[in-house]
């Protein structure tokens, strides 16, 4: 639902509302907030609400340390877990530096360009997200252990399966807030599950998509459990991926139909761009050490390939008969960044629309000629590094950033096994 301004503070004032949670991100993806009395809301609207980013990653302006926060009324949600007498909603915000300007490390302003781009070549662009996470037990003293939920399986049902009042709470309170899952059931790994949602434009699936991780690391908490959304938390089982079900329009035509003379030309355009582009992404994709256990097993993609059938492959087309065609992108895993991802995703494939580049269509079905993804962060970090496509779509500052970062945390896990350890731990939390 859209709201304006005039909207939101009517909503604040009308249901009781005491506390707004104004929300942004780091480059990596990391949610932050502050809090505000719902009486500060009408002057943060128009002046913003000012934030240190020293110690955020990504955030420290060249210029000076403090930056302001706008919040988007457009995301207000109103936290369906908080009592609702003295409630709390949430609006996501908007960057901007002490002149009024967009932060160029502002992530949400990424996205929001590509999809004007998209606009501009008269394209609208439509994600469906398949997220997976696993739930473990807490020890005696309430810290995370790696001891799943339950030893089900794929598709398994209860008593064999401990993760459905979990899942239900999940779904339940995310139609409270207006986010509809599509399904919901046990994944293929001990304590693994996975929640399918509906595809809608792509600020608001990457914008539900934060709300969602919260939502399960709340309903989690609230049973007695850790959520993680580490891409391989458990060595010797699946892994947990992110699949992108991406479904673009052409003046409100779906692209990937196929009318009977098989996939247009501009659908196949759009597949070979992403493929050209994927190495290059990957880091952004997959921007822990950890994500790289996932790659080539366990039916997950371990090159630049397209079928449709093959459920190895990383670009899979769906429902190409139907007007529910689409594309489905199976290499992400939870850990990344979704506003860079999305965006990047879709100006791949505007470009290979704009260029008119063929589809290979030998590259199908685990073909061994098909470039393979990198096999490492660090690889994939040297590749984006050298990448004109990533300096060309994500600017400077963010670019700068997460390739010394994560160049860091490499150079110091190849120098300490206690920091690798200790950076895994945090990882498994946070994420």
């Amino acid at each position: 639902m859209k709201y304006t301004v005039k909207e939101v503070l009517q909503f604040v004032e009308g249901n009781d509302v005491k506390f707004v949670r104004l929300v942004f991100f780091d480059i990596f993806g990391f949610k932050k907030n502050i809090s505000i009395m719902a009486s500060e809301l009408k002057a943060a609207f128009e002046k913003g609400v000012p934030v240190s980013a020293r110690n955020i990653s990504g955030l420290q302006s060249e210029v000076d340390n403090e930056l302001l926060l706008f919040p988007d009324p457009n995301t207000l949600k109103i936290l369906a877990w908080r009592p609702q007498q003295g409630a709390v909603v949430r609006l996501l915000c908007d960057i901007r530096t002490q002149e009024g300007k967009r932060f160029s490390g502002d992530v949400r302003t990424v996205l929001k360009k590509a999809v004007m781009h998209a606009d501009n070549m008269g394209f609208s662009c439509y994600a469906g997200l398949e997220c997976e996470f696993y739930l473990f037990k807490l020890d005696d003293d309430g810290n995370p252990t790696r001891i799943p939920q339950d030893k089900a399986g794929y598709l398994d049902v209860a008593p064999l399966d401990k993760g459905e009042n979990v899942r239900r709470q999940i779904c339940l309170t995310l139609e409270d807030m207006d986010i509809v899952p599509l399904s919901s059931h046990h994944e293929s790994g001990p304590g693994q599950n996975e929640i399918d949602f509906k595809h809608s434009d792509l600020l608001s699936a990457a914008d539900d998509y934060y709300t969602f991780k919260s939502v399960v690391k709340t309903a989690a908490a609230s049973s007695g459990l850790h959520a993680s959304f580490m891409p391989k938390p458990l060595p010797e089982y699946s892994g947990s991926g992110m699949h992108i079900n991406l479904l673009l329009k052409k003046y409100k035509e779906n692209i990937f139909t196929d009318y009977g003379s098989g996939m247009s030309d501009t659908a196949k355009s759009f597949i070979a761009g992403v493929l050209r582009r994927t190495a290059e992404m990957t880091l952004f994709l997959n921007p822990l050490s950890n994500s790289y256990s996932r790659f080539g097993s366990r039916e997950v993609p371990g090159r630049s390939d397209w079928s449709y059938h093959d459920p190895e492959s990383l670009i899979k087309m769906m429902s190409v008969k139907t007007e529910r065609a689409r594309l489905v992108f199976r290499s992400p895993d939870p850990s990344c960044n979704l506003y860079l991802g999305l965006a990047m995703l879709l100006y791949a494939g505007l470009e290979g629309i704009e260029e008119g580049l063929k589809l290979d269509e030998s590259l199908t079905g685990n073909n061994q000629q098909a470039d393979n993804l990198p096999s490492s962060l660090s690889q994939a970090l040297e590749t984006a590094r050298n990448s004109s496509f990533i300096k060309k779509y994500i600017p400077s500052k963010i670019m700068t950033d997460f390739i010394n970062i994560k160049n860091e945390e490499i150079i110091r896990s190849l120098q300490s096994v206690e920091y690798r350890k200790q950076l895994d731990d945090r990882l498994f939390e946070m994420v």
